[in-house]
């Protein structure tokens, strides 16, 4: 079995079309078949049903999937390991939710870069889904998510408590009902506070399941809305964004997941992990502070 058949398989269902997977690996729609040809023969089982509209698993191609994933990223770790630079000492491979990065993954990945440069590391962006397959099949080693359930090979700390707060670009108090009201998922927990709390008939026109898209709408609309402090903390110090008086205010943990049997052999985790709590802390109650005067005093 080639690497190069088992990254194509993946390839070609990360695109769901033989020929949009011919172009991101540069090579010809024949060589893409060829490849998918000689991996289930190898297999000796079909794994993908092509047809008009694109590629469908089978179910051994559904199995062989996880199988698949993690056979590439042992490949690319053992690339990365076996070529590392003098200096370095080990890999460390973080996937980060999207929402999690501006403020917290890039906290821990700073803190690694100043404080601990014999590791090389890489920095991947998911949602919850795909990050604890990427976790429990081995393909990264830490992750940042929102989400508290983790594999049974794995533990989980908490990282910071994410405060959510009410904005809008006009500056005014808290109201029944605000026209321009964008929502923002930021997950099953804040759809039922924000449920109990403001159980009005009227619904938002438009609705974001990420907090950069839903910002960048905001700004260029105008309007209201959720957002984690942390996030909009820049727009209130210039005056673009407000906090709205008065609006109840959540809270969401965020967490650092990792397997257990990795970190053990990691000998800066625990000093990285508690320098990178510290800072984040440090910079959210500074944030409030700017922020919400009264609450943080």
């Amino acid at each position: 079995m080639q690497i190069s058949h088992v990254q194509t398989f993946l390839t070609v269902l990360e695109t769901g079309n033989l020929n949009r997977a011919a172009e991101r690996l540069n090579i010809t729609p024949s060589t893409v078949t060829t490849r998918i040809d000689r991996l289930e023969a190898t297999l000796g089982q079909k794994l993908v049903v092509r047809n008009r509209s694109g590629v469908q698993l089978t179910a051994a191609g559904f199995k062989f999937q996880r199988h698949a994933e993690l056979l590439v990223e042992s490949w690319r770790k053992a690339q990365l390991e076996t070529a590392l630079p003098r200096g370095f000492t080990t890999t460390c491979n973080i996937a980060c939710h999207h929402d999690a990065w501006s403020g917290g993954g890039e906290y821990l990945c700073n803190v690694l870069l100043d404080d601990h440069p014999g590791v090389a590391s890489s920095m991947w962006p998911g949602e919850h889904q795909d990050i604890q397959r990427w976790l429990a099949s081995g393909m990264v080693d830490l992750a940042v998510t929102f989400d508290s359930k983790h594999h049974n090979a794995s533990s989980s700390r908490e990282l910071f408590a994410d405060l959510l707060v009410q904005v809008a670009t006009n500056p005014r108090t808290v109201m029944r009902w605000d026209p321009g009201y964008i929502f923002v998922d930021h997950g099953p927990e804040f759809r039922h506070q924000h449920a109990e709390t403001f159980p009005v008939e009227e619904t938002a026109a438009v609705t974001f399941g990420s907090s950069g898209w839903a910002l960048s709408h905001l700004l260029a609309r105008g309007g209201s809305g959720y957002f984690p402090l942390r996030v909009v903390a820049a727009h209130l110090a210039n005056g673009k964004l407000h906090v709205v008086e008065g609006a109840p205010r959540f809270e969401r943990r965020c967490y650092l997941a990792f397997n257990r049997s990795t970190v053990a052999n990691w000998d800066w985790f625990e000093d990285w992990l508690a320098t990178s709590q510290d800072r984040i802390q440090a910079t959210c109650d500074r944030q409030l502070a700017a922020a919400c005067p009264a609450s943080s005093g």
